[in-house]
This record gives C-alpha cells, structure tokens and sequence, in this order.
C-alpha cells in the first residue's frame, strides 16, 4: 500500500500527496462528510480538477482526514 500524506490547508481542507510529494488532490469537508477531490496537472502546470492518477478515486468519501484510511481506500 503507498501511503499518502495529509497537509491541511484550514478546517475544512487537507492537500493529498504521493510519498514523492507529488499532490494528487484535496481532501475537502463538506458539511460532515469528508471528500476526496482528485486533481491533476497539465503539460504547462495547469491544474485539471477531476484529474491525475487518482481520477477514478474523485468524490470517495470519509469520515475523517485519517492517512492511514485515505490510503487504503484511495491506493487499492
């Protein structure tokens, strides 16, 4: 299992990233379910919502901002 990391952005709001430090997406609370909101990024760095290596992942929902949990759930 590869084991994604957790910064929170604020409250309601957690960057997702691969073990290089590649960001594949945010992890967004709204109301009380947390989602996970699969980002990619073009060719000249522009940022494609829905997109990257985890796009089928897009809208997978939690109960908490847990690395552990999101990694299993995302990364299998």
């Amino acid at each position: 299992m590869t084991l994604l990391t957790l910064t929170p952005v604020n409250a309601n709001v957690h960057s997702v990233h691969l073990p290089d430090g590649a960001h594949v997406g945010n992890l967004k609370r709204i109301g009380t379910v947390w989602k996970f909101k699969a980002v990619g990024y073009d060719t000249q760095g522009g940022v494609e919502p829905g997109g990257g290596p985890l796009t089928d992942r897009h809208n997978t929902e939690f109960t908490a901002p847990d690395a552990a949990e999101i990694s299993a759930k995302l990364t299998t």
